[in-house]
């Protein structure tokens, strides 16, 4: 590891690029300490500590706690990431995107130029949401806002909306100039930055004894445990051999090799999981502001821990990870890409059975993937609430008095720890020491590895 970093540090160029990374990142964290002018900073803390778990608290996890702070930077890169999904949605339902997405280099360029539009109307249309929004928080009677009209919504949209730009800007510095993703990088910075505060609070509960030395134990098992599985299964490949018929091209022989199509276990990445938070959480958020029994009979049974929010979850979990994948991987084309160059998978026929044969094991890889990433997103449910089995109709008392109480009230962790975030982190960390590796082994020094390079989650 000491060999590494120093060899890092030894060529000039990679150098550079990873003090650039870090100096925009740190400009990143010094413009989240910057408060929306405005605001009542004690009566904003009061309301965003009843919204955890919510939509907001969600969106808060991803902007680094700048939401519940209400900082500059409090949009984040969420309305870069919404517009570039709305984008990739939009290619398979438009042909004009759809034309323009293979133009090559030109195309992207131009995928990206719409990506800023949207995102800057995403950020107008958000922005104004969120000012009118603060006008209207009284908790405990104080007022959010402390001069409310319209001079502070368009000062609110202004800034909320400058402040997304810049870190867009951040990003897209990073990874021309820096290393690694600079979108990842930034909501890696701001997850990290989170789980210092996280420890501390764990560390503190050791000295009240309301954490047990035997759980701390515990807890750091668990999460050791589940970084190795995340790493495990990130890097987990299915891989079709490939052979490529021999042609003759002018005076060469041409093809002839043998290779493979690989296919992650993990195709679809974190984004299933952040698209069923959405949809779980939005609906809870919103009956949050209805006063009525019915309404908050259903936000109680949408809270963590709940049946119906486990079921919900899960069920959205499986649908959109099926659903993203279908949508950024079409074996069709595969199929017409291998038939073109005189490639073909060994004992299948070209064309439709190869798209057929590819399109299952997907689906079969789809499955296994789905699943994994239900166990990484409810972990730190369990862990912190347990599953309230207690709330089920009929067979809810007979299961809460045959089971363990830890299985139904968790173990009451206080940690800043959830799967989703592990698995940003994890993910973010290995591709960007890739990115490094390349870097390294291209220049013959020692990578971090010896025996044999770390492979990302794009490798």
């Amino acid at each position: 590891m000491i060999r590494f970093i120093r060899n890092i540090f030894i060529i000039p160029e990679l150098r550079k690029r990873v003090i650039f990374t870090l100096l925009l990142l740190a400009v990143y964290r010094m413009g989240s300490q910057i408060v929306t002018p405005g605001l009542n900073s004690e009566a904003l803390k009061q309301f965003f500590e009843a919204l955890q778990g919510t939509f907001f608290g969600f969106m808060d996890m991803f902007s680094g706690r700048n939401i519940s702070r209400m900082t500059i930077f409090a949009l984040g890169v969420m309305p870069y990431i919404s517009a570039s999904i709305i984008l990739q949605l939009l290619q398979v339902v438009w042909p004009y995107l759809d034309r323009i997405a293979k133009e090559g280099e030109l195309g992207k360029k131009k995928i990206t130029q719409y990506t800023r539009y949207g995102t800057v109307l995403i950020c107008l249309v958000q922005g104004g949401g969120i000012a009118i929004g603060l006008e209207r928080m009284n908790p405990n009677g104080i007022p959010v806002v402390l001069s409310p009209g319209w001079g502070f919504r368009m000062l609110t949209v202004l800034t909320l909306t400058t402040g997304t730009i810049f870190i867009m800007w951040l990003g897209e510095q990073i990874s021309e100039r820096g290393i690694g993703n600079g979108i990842s990088l930034i909501i890696f910075a701001g997850i990290v930055v989170g789980l210092v505060p996280g420890a501390g609070s764990t560390l503190e509960g050791l000295k009240t004894g309301d954490m047990s030395p035997l759980k701390l134990i515990f807890i750091l098992v668990v999460i050791i445990a589940v970084i190795a599985f995340i790493c495990y299964v990130e890097m987990g490949q299915r891989r079709i051999p490939i052979t490529y018929a021999k042609r003759i091209q002018g005076r060469k022989m041409m093809g002839g090799q043998s290779t493979f199509l690989p296919l992650k276990v993990n195709t679809g990445g974190v984004i299933p999981i952040i698209f069923a938070s959405s949809v779980i959480t939005f609906p809870a958020t919103i009956l949050q502001f209805i006063k009525h029994p019915i309404a908050q009979k259903i936000t109680q049974q949408l809270t963590w821990g709940m049946p119906l929010y486990n079921l919900l979850y899960i069920t959205s979990i499986v649908f959109f990870t099926y659903f993203y994948i279908s949508i950024i991987f079409n074996p069709q084309d595969v199929s017409n890409n291998l038939q073109k160059y005189g490639g073909f998978i060994p004992g299948i026929r070209a064309g439709k059975n190869t798209s057929d044969y590819i399109d299952g094991v997907l689906s079969k890889l789809t499955f296994i993937g789905a699943i994994y990433l239900v166990l990484v997103a409810l972990l730190p449910e369990f862990l912190m609430t347990g599953f309230k089995v207690g709330a089920l109709p009929w067979v809810g008392d007979f299961l809460e008095a045959n089971m363990p109480r830890w299985f139904y009230e968790g173990l009451n962790v206080k940690f800043y720890f959830g799967g989703t975030s592990i698995l940003i982190v994890v993910g973010v960390a290995m591709d960007t020491v890739q990115q490094i590796e390349a870097q390294l082994t291209m220049r013959n020094y020692d990578s971090f590895s010896r025996k044999g390079r770390i492979r990302g989650r794009r490798a």
